[in-house]
């Protein structure tokens, strides 16, 4: 875990976060902390690393998420020598009952 995010403001952030309960929670909180921009980022950097673990290639990313291939590189560079908070993710997901809506 990177320390320089570790912070009493971040804890309460992923706290504010986990106790929201279904896909409507998560647009009413989401839209009124991100702007539309970031919202649209953060979702496509997922959707991007979806499609990495999927082996599909840069160019076809690129396609599907308009994605630059600095942000493809930079979400492929999480995969292979991050934290594995993606797999980790990956992993619930391939397990889960799917969320409420």
């Amino acid at each position: 875990m990177n320390k320089k995010i570790q912070t009493a403001a971040v804890d309460q952030l992923f706290e504010a976060v986990l106790c929201l309960k279904n896909k409507e929670e998560c647009y009413s909180f989401f839209e009124d902390l991100c702007t539309v921009n970031e919202l649209l980022s953060l979702s496509q950097r997922y959707e991007v690393a979806s499609m990495l673990k999927d082996k599909k290639t840069y160019l076809e990313i690129a396609e599907k998420t308009g994605a630059s291939t600095a942000t493809i590189s930079r979400v492929n560079r999480s995969l292979n020598y991050g934290n594995d908070g993606y797999e980790l993710v990956f992993g619930r997901l391939d397990n889960a009952t799917p969320l409420q809506e």
